[in-house]
């Protein structure tokens, strides 16, 4: 005789004794050249080689695919942000480590995506480098454009970043490398995780 689904199902314990770790979803914010992107695919790849279940999630990749119906007013960013919550809290609840890397602009935003992943399982990590830094990164040439006026809505330019008033951790990353970033980012994350 067939059981209900409530009586069969997978929990969340049952995936956290499989995997070694419970789910949980790192939150990378901070302007573009920040770092997100590269610290995103070092966290990836060393949980991964740790034999840990992660995922990263971009915000580039998600923009090409899931929310390319949406343009970069603040109404369109905030639907970005809460679907790209709402993907993080999936894999979380599957019991991976997701990694979600997104200019996430507005606080209100973040504290959605806070509110739609696992209760005490979200980690807002605020990659902070100055402007300038970053535009002399400017890894797609975006800063470029953006003063150009060839972008309009561009954050730290033309539109405005919110700084995280009290993120989980702040990596400075115009005086940190990534290695060190990652072993702080991880130090954290294992006390969410274990």
């Amino acid at each position: 005789m067939i059981q209900s689904v409530e009586s069969i199902g997978i929990t969340p314990l049952m995936r956290a004794r499989r995997n070694g770790h419970t789910g949980a979803v790192v939150w990378l914010t901070g302007l573009s050249g920040a770092g997100k992107s590269t610290l995103a695919a070092a966290v990836e790849l060393t949980l991964f080689n740790q034999g840990k279940q992660v995922f990263t999630l971009d915000g580039d990749h998600l923009r090409r695919g899931l929310c390319s119906d949406l343009d970069f007013s603040p109404t369109a960013r905030k639907e970005n942000i809460r679907r790209a919550g709402e993907v993080a809290k999936l894999f979380a609840e599957a019991g991976f480590i997701c990694v979600a890397a997104f200019i996430s602009p507005y606080r209100s935003d973040r504290a959605l995506a806070r509110s739609i992943s696992p209760q005490g399982r979200f980690l807002e990590v605020y990659l902070n480098a100055p402007l300038a830094v970053c535009e002399r990164r400017d890894p797609k040439g975006l800063y470029a454009r953006a003063r150009g006026g060839q972008l309009k809505e561009f954050t730290g330019i033309s539109a405005p970043y919110e700084p995280p008033e009290q993120p989980d951790l702040e990596l400075r990353t115009d005086q940190l490398n990534v290695t060190e970033c990652v072993a702080l980012l991880l130090d954290k994350l294992k006390q969410l995780t274990t």
